[in-house]
């Protein structure tokens, strides 16, 4: 085929308009919204309509824990969907949408990659339908209700120094991080200590992605915490009468949006809460769309299995009574190297030694999935030109040990027919296997004993170290009964341990818990360990720099 970028590629396909892909799947024309030829926000008689209809099989794709050498999970994603319809099966696929952070930072565009991708992928990878822009705009209208409400003479009793709602802003902007705002004379506001959180680590995110219903939206939003009074006690975003007009900006944004795979795959991308440090799931009303409209829904989760795959068994499927039926693991030969030592520019060569103690990353993954919450797995091996026979016999003679098979995939290089194999032992799990679903900790523990399960039991750790800021946090967090919700662990992507040089799959490290928050509208408590942080910085030689756009409109310089 020759080397394309992921934009080349896109552009050369034709595109088929919106209404024809949500034919294919039952979704008559006048049950969308379109938002120009390629996109469309369902509407709300449709997703009523969907209530009532008979699931699908959920499959689940995870991955590796990450590293610079890549893994393609989305990709794998899109592509399974693919092979899935290839191989005589209603598929829909289920995404997140893509942050500007990254997409302008180290990243890149997130939309798949090569010949599996979903399109239009400049429009998904940018504004897209505006859902991201909506979050925001509600977010930072809670912000401007609360300091207005203390400017305008307190009634509540807000402590300045007490709030705990920031801003929010989809870029990663360093200099926002820590702030102080309110200057410049009385008519200014209150001056107080700030900062902003990126869009996709707010709790407005996380209401838009767990609320079922702009019911359920109100209620969360309500819920929401945004500091504590002189005495004490907790103010809502209820109490502040900022509900309707929140919920008013993110009603649109609450429906899913439907576009396409390059082979004309339905696909349902919508919310996009990063995992590093939020749960890292597309949407519940997409998730359930999905299952609604097709035999089989493909759904992904961010980053790794320890992150992204664990917030969507413990939290999203918890809340929203989801239950996968198969679980596929990405995992690529040259990333396993990574972790057993070899330096990225050798990653062309064979190297059996590296790949031996690199595997031992995947094997804990998918002992996780298996062991931890029983449930049908299967790994798929994203393969590379680089790739020797022998280290991909290596790499399906471990995964068979643990009674798992590996599959290649080469749906980057060939899209849906490089997926029909994972695809048909994805079919295979679902019709044959029934895993007796369970989570990694139950509900009726205090959040140290939850946290502690998660360490233990999925990262692999030998406990957990609570600063005392983070200890005293809890303290308080369970008088106010929040510590019976689940817990949301914010760490780093690139081990399983907090500490990011930690790769492969280390033991006897214990994780160091710095800060706890509530998230009472999304109905969790983030857990800040290590150094992670809530707003990211841009690096030395951001993506931005070689994004460009013609005088035709045309851009260039997405990946």
């Amino acid at each position: 085929m020759g080397y394309k970028s992921d934009i080349e590629i896109a552009h050369s396909c034709a595109l088929r308009p919106i209404t024809e892909v949500a034919a294919s799947i039952g979704i008559p024309a006048e049950r969308l919204d379109p938002y120009g030829k390629y996109k469309a926000k369902l509407d709300w008689e449709l997703l009523r309509e969907l209530d009532g209809g008979r699931d699908g099989k959920l499959v689940l794709v995870t991955a590796i824990t990450p590293t610079p050498a890549g893994e393609g999970k989305t990709t794998t994603t899109i592509g399974l969907a693919d092979g899935l319809r290839r191989v005589g099966k209603r598929a829909v696929a289920a995404l997140r949408e893509p942050s500007l952070g990254p997409v302008f930072g180290v990243k890149g565009g997130a939309a798949g990659g090569g010949w599996a991708q979903v399109v239009p992928m400049e429009d998904i990878n940018l504004h897209f339908t505006g859902d991201f822009h909506a979050v925001g705009a509600a977010n930072n209208l809670l912000a401007a209700m609360l300091d207005n409400h203390i400017q305008q003479g307190n009634a509540l009793g807000l402590d300045p120094r007490r709030i705990t709602w920031k801003r929010c802003v989809d870029m990663n902007d360093r200099q926002l991080r820590s702030i102080v705002d309110g200057l410049g004379g009385r008519g200014n506001g209150v001056p107080r200590e700030d900062g902003f959180d990126i869009t996709v680590a707010s709790e407005v995110m996380a209401v838009l992605c767990l609320a079922d219903s702009i019911a359920d939206l109100k209620r969360r939003l309500s819920r929401i915490v945004v500091g504590y009074t002189y005495d004490d006690r907790p103010v809502t975003a209820g109490e502040l009468k900022a509900v309707g007009a929140m919920a008013a900006l993110l009603k649109d944004a609450l429906r899913p949006n439907l576009v396409q795979t390059l082979e004309g795959t339905p696909a349902l991308v919508h919310g996009g809460p990063f995992a590093n440090i939020a749960h890292g799931c597309n949407s519940v009303m997409a998730t359930r769309a999905a299952l609604k409209l097709g035999d089989y829904a493909v759904t992904e989760a961010g980053f790794g299995a320890d992150l992204g795959a664990e917030k969507f068994l413990d939290i999203k499927c918890r809340m929203a009574g989801l239950r996968p039926d198969a679980v596929v693991v990405v995992a690529t030969v040259r990333a396993l190297k990574m972790h057993g030592g070899l330096d990225k520019k050798d990653l062309g060569r064979e190297d059996l030694a590296a790949l031996e103690k690199g595997v031992p990353n995947l094997l804990r993954h998918v002992s996780n999935i298996k062991e931890v919450y029983h449930l049908p797995c299967v790994v798929a091996i994203n393969r590379f030109p680089t790739d020797t026979d022998a280290e991909l016999s290596f790499l399906a003679d471990k995964c068979r040990a643990l009674g798992v098979n590996a599959v290649l995939s080469t749906v980057w290089e060939e899209g849906g027919r490089g997926g029909e194999a994972l695809a048909r032992e994805v079919v295979r799990l679902c019709e044959t296997e029934n895993g007796a679903f369970s989570f990694a900790y139950g509900m009726d523990c205090g959040a140290a004993e939850k946290i502690e399960a998660v360490v233990k039991r999925v990262y692999g750790g030998a406990g957990v170290s609570f600063l005392p800021a983070a200890q005293k946090q809890l303290d308080r967090l369970a008088a106010f009964g929040f510590d019976k919700l689940p817990v949301c662990i914010a760490k780093t992507q690139y081990s399983f341990s907090d500490d990011p040089s930690l790769l492969g799959a280390p033991e006897g490290f214990a994780v160091t818990v710095r800060d706890v928050r509530v998230a009472a509208g999304a109905g969790f408590l983030v857990v800040l360990t290590g150094s992670v942080m809530t707003m990211p910085g841009l690096p030395k030689s951001p993506a931005a720099e070689r994004i460009d756009v013609d005088d035709n409109g045309v851009i260039s310089g997405l990946f």
